[in-house]
């Protein structure tokens, strides 16, 4: 059971530079937000681990990300602990990659924001629907930029690269 485990949380803060501009997550405010979070709850913090100005869409290479999944493997950490799902991934694949590996390394997610954690089913329902949602979005963003390029381009207004 869960509750029995003492939990070693690997703190993950990440931003890309469009969610510095958009949403204002700085690392330090996730970093103070997430280890007020772990002391509450009685997490240990093994480490902090900190992707600065990298997207988490698939195929990005995170090395922080990379470092905690070894750690987990190495059994070092048993908990991610994130301040938002999209923190972590914004991909249906993703998600589920990282559930099947949390699950076989004994290890959790823990994510404040979205008060959601995958101790127990319910936790991992809202965490795929979440990034569902989330994946959604990026898609229909997608979308409308290209809708919005090609008017332009018809307009006789040429892009930039």
């Amino acid at each position: 059971m869960y509750d029995d485990v003492k939990k070693i949380a690997g703190i993950y803060i990440r931003v890309s530079t469009e969610d510095q501009a958009r949403e204002g997550f700085s690392l330090p405010e996730q970093e103070k937000r997430l280890r007020a979070m772990c002391e509450f709850k009685g997490y240990e913090v093994y480490k902090v681990y900190e992707d600065a100005g990298i997207s988490a869409k698939t195929g990005n290479k995170r090395p922080a990300f990379d470092e905690l999944l070894q750690d987990i493997k190495d059994k070092k950490c048993n908990t991610i602990v994130v301040l938002k799902l999209d923190r972590l991934t914004r991909s249906v694949y993703d998600m589920e990659h990282i559930m099947k590996f949390l699950e076989e390394n004994s290890a959790y997610l823990d994510c404040a924001n979205d008060d959601i954690n995958t101790t127990n089913a319910n936790g991992k329902l809202v965490a795929r629907l979440l990034t569902s949602v989330s994946q959604n979005e990026i898609e229909r963003t997608s979308e409308r930029t290209k809708i919005g390029l090609a008017g332009a381009i018809k307009a006789g207004h040429v892009p930039c690269a």
